[in-house]
């Protein structure tokens, strides 16, 4: 069966027609996130056409609401039992699933892009243009939400794309600055370069299997003629350096550190954690779901990738100097390079052992998402003040505004893994405890030796926002009016991060119902 004979059904329950009928009932409760996200970002696109300036305010409260009901939309798939576009001669192959796995990953890109979208209301009212930037962000969020049910390889691209795309323009938004110029052509010259490669390796697996769903594939690549064999593996193994780069994975994290920078401030949040799921979810999907029988191929690779991505990202935050230029958003940049080798971890263990692993990569990219998008939101209040966002420029922090200070502690010894930070402790023993399990005792040791070289760098700029500042004794800092939307961001974060410390189990069960 091809990729020709996809058709729509209503759920994965349904039986296809007995008549032969081709036309088939869409399951909108199922598609309703995206498509949500989607309609929404249209309607803001042709409302800021006819809304004059004085009232460009009002899109950034539209797209808002757009992404709290498709949030909302969430409720009534609960259950993890939907699937819609199957094939008619076999139900169970279908292109988009709502299962657990795509529901919790719909739930950190869709929260992830509605906080991005809290940091962002001030900023459009005065940097960036309203209109354009709802646009692309609600676009962007439709195809992340999108990617995690994608079950064939076309429509995983695709959604794969239009979560990238919009995002190069996110980037480069802000007119006349050449280092946003700069960081948007960084990321679209790397990521073309990926979607080439994944074109390439997703048309080799096609010519070695003769689908593109990925149930099928898994299932046809058990019993590929032996004149095919070489042109699977190279399929197999261009996909998965194609998603490397999405991933930021290293040697292709290049990328990463001068977009953080150059890019605006909730845009970089917003790369570090949407972006990030984006490229994961695709690997997890690819590896997984359809290429189980060559987990030889990608397991090994994907155990050295995990390895070298949390070595150079740590390492790369370690030389970062505190009165150097955007240090803090650069740190910043480094250590989501060393989360994503963290994060790479469980996927590789997946490859050796029996045992779900893929519930322990969920665990830690949603407390990474809510602790990583808590420490831009403080970093996005203190560039209201200090443009250069220096990790210097959080001296005094705690004497100015001693609960943001208090939060951004949190949020970086979470990141650290060090309590009170409780949820980043437990994800880390979870991520840990997958490589022991797996008998990847190796890969253990060097994600213990990481975990201590981040300390440093976590502890030291949690030191700087509790010492004196600068100035006359005595003297405190000048105190600024906090905008309420980037208040309510930390706040959220913060709240979420202490709930989730608390009943860590939370959490963990929930990442364990993440199952294909």
């Amino acid at each position: 069966m091809t990729a020709a004979a996809v058709t729509a059904a209503p759920t994965a329950l349904a039986a296809a027609p007995a008549n032969g009928d081709l036309v088939q009932a869409v399951d909108w409760v199922a598609i309703a996130p995206p498509t949500i996200a989607a309609v929404v970002a249209l309607a803001v696109l042709v409302a800021d056409l006819f809304l004059p300036q004085a009232r460009k305010a009002l899109l950034a409260w539209a797209a808002t609401a757009g992404l709290a009901a498709a949030l909302l939309a969430l409720v009534p798939l609960r259950a993890g039992d939907r699937s819609t576009f199957c094939l008619t001669g076999d139900p169970g192959a279908c292109s988009y699933t709502a299962d657990h796995f795509t529901l919790a990953i719909q739930l950190l890109v869709l929260g992830g892009a509605l906080l991005t979208a809290l940091l962002s209301v001030t900023d459009t009212r005065r940097e960036l243009p309203a209109g354009e930037f709802w646009f692309l962000l609600l676009s962007s969020a439709a195809g992340a939400a999108l990617l995690p049910a994608s079950r064939d390889l076309a429509t995983l691209v695709v959604a794969l794309e239009v979560a990238s795309l919009p995002a190069f323009a996110l980037v480069g938004l802000r007119r006349g600055d050449r280092m946003s110029g700069e960081a948007a052509l960084k990321f679209f010259l790397s990521s073309v370069t990926a979607t080439a490669v994944t074109l390439l390796g997703v048309s080799f697996v096609y010519a070695s299997t003769g689908t593109l769903h990925l149930t099928e594939i898994a299932q046809q690549l058990d019993d590929v003629p032996a004149q095919l064999g070489t042109l699977a593996k190279a399929g197999v193994a261009l996909t998965l350096v194609g998603f490397a780069f999405k991933t930021a994975a290293a040697p292709f994290h290049f990328w990463v550190p001068d977009t953080y920078v150059g890019a605006p401030l909730p845009v970089a949040a917003y790369l570090s954690v949407v972006g990030k799921a984006v490229g994961f979810t695709g690997l997890v999907l690819v590896t997984v779901v359809a290429f189980p029988s060559y987990a030889d191929v990608w397991g090994p690779a994907l155990a050295v990738l995990a390895a070298l991505t949390m070595t150079v990202g740590n390492v790369g935050a370690l030389r970062q100097v505190s009165t150097r230029a955007r240090s803090a958003v650069r740190l910043l940049a480094w250590s989501s390079v060393g989360q994503a080798g963290y994060l790479l971890v469980p996927i590789a263990a997946a490859a050796y052992s029996s045992d779900d692993q893929i519930g322990a990569t969920v665990a830690y990219a949603l407390m990474y998402a809510v602790v990583n998008l808590g420490a831009f939101a403080v970093a996005a209040l203190v560039a209201r003040t200090h443009p250069a966002n220096r990790i210097a420029d959080y001296r005094g922090l705690y004497a100015a505004r001693p609960v943001t200070a208090l939060a951004m502690g949190f949020f970086l010894l979470c990141l650290a893994g060090l309590p009170p930070g409780v949820i980043g402790l437990f994800a880390k023993v979870v991520v840990f405890s997958a490589a022991v399990d797996a008998g990847l005792g190796w890969l253990a040791v060097v994600m213990g030796v990481n975990v201590v070289i981040a300390l440093y760098y976590y502890l030291r700029w949690t030191a700087v926002l509790f010492r004196s500042p600068e100035g006359a004794p005595g003297e405190a800092p000048a105190r600024h009016r906090a905008p309420v939307p980037v208040t309510a961001a930390i706040a959220l974060t913060a709240v979420a991060g202490v709930l989730l410390s608390g009943y860590p189990q939370w959490v963990l069960r929930f990442a364990a119902t993440a199952l294909f």
